[in-house]
């Protein structure tokens, strides 16, 4: 597809030798510099769909200045999680080059970050807020960047980032080249490319009448207990070929309670969540990445950088608000062509919700069986072998569940 060798044999190296979809369609143009509006869900490899062609143009493209330690590109992410995802995936393709790759974002200290833009980065991977205090400082140089990209805009959007965003924009070349990813197109991320873009090609990774969710994404639902749903959980997590999980919970409390209570019951366990520091976020995303918990408990905002191939199962311990918020965290499995199943529990309170997102999917699951966790149903359904019991082991502790410190210390 015309990309350098240099990063074709890193992705090799880590067995990345065919693009997807999204990457297929978009690297011809981006190549070459066009302006980009990408659509796909999350799993369908947008990452290197900008990554592969924002690397190949900062390493060898003639448009774009010799490379002197000054910011070519910058990727702007909702997220920590997402940036450091990010960040990782460019840095391992970049890594047979001499692009470097840097993230910045909240929750870490200044003086790391100031260090390594002194030391001099070409691309820089980050969140609207710590990026923009940077720029503010003058430690962040954004005059030379010759590409932005802009990932994850809706969410950007929802979270209150639009004024950041333009900024950002502002700041960079007049002429850079802009790469704008969305699972969604809502009005004002549209109103901001037309504004800003110069005749993006739009690319849409599937087609319009294609369904939100992944065909690989067997989906269970079921109404359950509110006294019943963690007995139910310890089954669902005994089921054959199980492997790494995550577990979604609508609030901070939630998710604590349900890691302690599984970690009690004998699994290994790490949780992600707003109450927690940002170290002990990632030493628990850390743990969860390389296996050393297979079960992941986490609150929506603080899963959004998840990025892991192989989750067999993804649990709602609680009905999602919305169906979008649905769509995201049941994406997280049945990713890159590989099977997943998606369970879940409908609260006796909850089932106007779901009817709600059933309706706005088109998912056809209406009506929903009532099982308990000793149902042989559930077994049956989600292949539980009958031995499976509310207890596996001896208590364990939650991996990475350090609070964050103190509100009132001021932290930097």
């Amino acid at each position: 597809m015309g990309v350098a060798a240099e990063i074709a044999d890193a992705l090799a190296a880590r067995n990345i030798v065919r693009p997807f979809s999204i990457q297929e369609l978009t690297l011809p143009r981006a190549l070459i510099g066009r302006d980009i509006i990408g659509q796909a869900r999350t799993g369908m490899g947008k990452t290197l769909g900008f990554g592969v062609p924002l690397l190949d143009r900062v390493f060898d493209d003639a448009d774009i200045d010799e490379l002197d330690g000054t910011p070519r590109a910058l990727v702007v992410v909702p997220t920590r999680e997402l940036a450091v995802q990010v960040g990782d995936d460019l840095t391992h393709a970049a890594s047979q080059t001499p692009v470097r790759v840097t993230t910045i974002y909240g929750g870490r200290p200044y003086e790391d970050q100031i260090a390594a833009l002194a030391d001099g980065v070409d691309v820089v991977v980050g969140t609207p807020g710590r990026l923009i205090d940077l720029y503010d400082r003058g430690d962040l140089a954004l005059s030379a960047v010759a590409i932005l990209v802009l990932d994850e805009a809706d969410e950007m959007l929802a979270m209150g980032f639009l004024p950041d965003i333009e900024k950002l924009w502002a700041a960079v070349r007049p002429d850079a080249q802009t790469m704008l990813f969305s699972a969604t197109m809502p009005g004002p991320i549209l109103a901001l490319a037309r504004a800003k873009m110069r005749k993006p090609v739009h690319i849409r990774a599937e087609a319009p009448s294609a369904s939100r969710t992944h065909d690989t994404t067997r989906q269970v639902v079921l109404k359950s207990h509110r006294m019943d749903k963690s007995e139910v959980v310890a089954r669902i997590l005994q089921a054959q070929g199980r492997g790494r999980t995550i577990i979604f919970a609508r609030t901070k409390r939630s998710a604590a309670e349900l890691a302690d209570d599984l970690a009690g019951r004998g699994f290994t366990v790490a949780t992600v969540h707003g109450d927690l520091g940002q170290r002990a976020r990632e030493e628990s995303l850390d743990a969860f990445r390389r296996g050393a918990a297979d079960i992941l408990v986490a609150t929506d905002v603080a899963a959004r950088g998840i990025d892991v191939d192989d989750v067999t199962h993804v649990i709602n311990f609680q009905t999602p608000d919305d169906p979008m918020t649905y769509v995201h965290r049941i994406g997280r499995t049945g990713r890159a062509g590989k099977n997943g199943t998606a369970v879940t529990l409908v609260g006796y309170d909850e089932v106007r919700k779901w009817a709600a997102i059933n309706d706005e999917l088109k998912l056809g699951i209406r009506d929903l069986p009532e099982w308990f966790s000793t149902s042989p149903e559930l077994h049956e359904a989600l292949d539980i072998p009958e031995s499976a019991t509310a207890r596996v082991g001896r208590p364990r502790k939650v991996l990475g569940a350090r609070p964050a410190q103190a509100r009132g210390r001021k932290r930097r």
